[in-house]
């Protein structure tokens, strides 16, 4: 890979975990605001949508951004927004219909994310050693 295409995917994991960031930072400092919406969406588990969810997501967001297992990072990013999908943006469940049209954008914004997360992580795993400006290369290869 050459210096310039690493920059550029360098730039494009910052901008991609940056979300993720902004997310982990309101759950962490939303903590108990963030469970009560989980238990008001039936989630198990409820009490793991306050700090234990924002520090998973941070911790997954620094994965990929500095390159410490960025594949890791990647998989860990795509079942957290598999599981906001379904339980968080559940559209199909809701009566009202500006409200089910809200649910249903974030529902294919995550999907959108998940892909991204995918495409990232078979990225990271088939380029392996290759992959420029990361601390720890991947883990998992293809």
């Amino acid at each position: 890979m050459s210096t310039g295409a690493g920059i550029v995917l360098l730039i494009g994991r910052i901008l991609f975990i940056a979300l993720f960031l902004v997310s982990a930072f309101g759950h962490l400092s939303k903590g108990e605001m963030m469970v009560g919406y989980a238990r008001s969406k039936n989630m198990p588990l409820a009490p793991l949508g306050g700090w234990p969810a924002g520090l998973y997501e941070l911790v997954a967001a620094v994965l990929i951004a500095v390159g410490i297992w960025p594949d890791i990072g990647a998989i860990m990013l795509g079942l957290y927004v598999t599981i906001a999908a379904f339980y968080f943006h559940n559209f199909w469940t809701v009566d009202d219909a500006t409200q089910r049209q809200t649910e249903q954008l974030n529902f294919f914004r995550n999907v959108t994310l998940l892909g991204a997360a995918i495409m990232l992580f078979v990225f990271f795993a088939s380029v392996g050693d290759g992959v420029r400006y990361t601390v720890i290369a991947p883990l998992i290869r293809f």
